[in-house]
């Protein structure tokens, strides 16, 4: 009888920002505008890149990568987050909680070996420009986009492995709104030890590994920067990095925070909302801003439908 109702708990209800009360409406309202805008922005960049001669290059084959796991990102939990602030639903099942569980932490690793390749590129381009489109064939593209997802997707399976093998008798509240590997511990019945400790172990290889790639390859990248005698050279070199240093910093500065804690918090759920929804949101933005190419391929979008508009009207 004890093990029976051990196993009783079926579904799981996520509270989200339940304690938000007054405040719901204009909440849901700013998550579905931003949540439109990460997924109009992200895809504008794809398109870009797509359509655009001059932004088929490495760089921005990675970029359009970037941009369409951001998509899959904010897919992930953000349609579950606007049904529960609209009180549609609070609940999930056990299935479909580790589904979106497994999925959120894959992509998160997979979105931080991304950055770190996107590091690496920048790299090479600034320190070895004469070899680095021969040594970036489309091959080694591939494959250093394919890497991040293989790496992502297996190492997110071990601690949801050990935290899906943890029993769940009750409660069945969730202090968070989407389910995540330490509010899933913290309402285990049995001892989530083990569970906390394969999650941190997990998490230096998903988070910090890659963090001191990046930090390697931009430490070698500002040194020989400095090296440049050209003022307009730094500059350009600068500006060509800065807006990936930009949002590695946004994604790996919130995330760091909230995994370096197994235990979790109260603020863990605030601090989730910087990497699932205000990262994936100026992401594109800080790429068009920041970036000479894309603004041009921007334009030359514009002038293009500006024009292609006057020959429809024309025809009629």
């Amino acid at each position: 009888m004890e093990n029976f109702n051990k196993t009783l708990v079926t579904e799981f209800i996520l509270l989200g920002f339940s304690d938000l009360q007054g405040l719901q409406i204009l909440f849901f309202i700013f998550i579905l505008l931003a949540f439109i805008s990460c997924v109009v922005g992200n895809t504008a960049i794809l398109v870009l890149v797509r359509y655009d001669r001059a932004l088929h290059t490495p760089m921005y084959f990675f970029i359009s990568n970037f941009a369409l796991l951001e998509i899959i990102f904010v897919s992930v939990t953000v349609p579950k987050l606007l049904a529960n602030l609209m009180e549609l639903s609070r609940k999930i099942s056990f299935t479909g909680c580790f589904a979106q569980l497994y999925a959120f932490n894959s992509l998160g690793v997979v979105e931080c070996y991304l950055l770190a390749v996107m590091a690496f590129d920048w790299d090479l381009a600034i320190n070895n420009p004469l070899h680095y489109s021969t040594i970036m064939n489309k091959a080694l593209c591939i494959e250093l986009a394919a890497s991040p997802w293989a790496i992502g997707f297996v190492l997110a399976a071990i601690p949801t492995v050990f935290t899906a093998r943890l029993e769940f008798c009750g409660p069945n509240e969730v202090n968070h709104f989407f389910c995540d590997l330490a509010p899933m511990q913290n309402i285990a019945c049995s001892d989530p030890l083990v569970s906390n400790l394969v999650t941190s172990s997990t998490a230096i290889f998903a988070t910090m590994v890659p963090f001191m790639i990046i930090l390697g390859f931009y430490i070698h990248i500002i040194v020989t920067v400095l090296k440049i005698k050209s003022t307009q050279g730094k500059q350009k070199a600068f500006t060509t990095c800065s807006s990936h240093l930009i949002v590695a910093c946004l994604f790996y500065g919130s995330a760091i925070v909230v995994y370096g804690r197994p235990k979790g918090s109260q603020h863990d759920k605030f601090l989730a909302l910087m990497y699932t929804v205000i990262t994936p949101l100026l992401n594109p933005f800080i790429y068009t801003l920041r970036n000479k190419d894309v603004k041009e391929a921007l334009a030359k979008s514009k002038q293009l439908g500006f024009l292609g508009r006057r020959r429809i009207s024309h025809i009629k």
